[in-house]
């Protein structure tokens, strides 16, 4: 498995780092990865996904990140937008 995830393994080595723990907000286990400038994705484990699993998908949104700058925020909610014209 471990061999498989170059991406984590090439952000550590530049001085990047990942976090993987319960988060108390959610009550749910949280991977995140970041590297010195910015935060390149936080994934929310789901209910029937392995440990394996969530690492895999952090390790492609890592890859996702440098390669499309697309960084996956699972754990804060999207905030809606106020549709409406401003008034005049």
């Amino acid at each position: 498995m471990f061999n498989e995830l170059s991406h984590i393994a090439a952000l550590i080595e530049a001085g990047g780092d990942i976090t993987l723990g319960n988060l108390d907000a959610l009550n749910r286990c949280v991977a995140t990865a970041s590297d010195e400038a910015q935060c390149l994705a936080m994934l929310v484990r789901r209910k029937v996904e392995s440990l394996d699993n969530l690492l895999r998908r952090l390790d492609a949104a890592i890859r996702d990140a440098y390669e499309n700058e697309r960084f996956i925020d699972e754990v804060n909610a999207p905030v809606a937008s106020n549709s409406r014209k401003p008034r005049r």
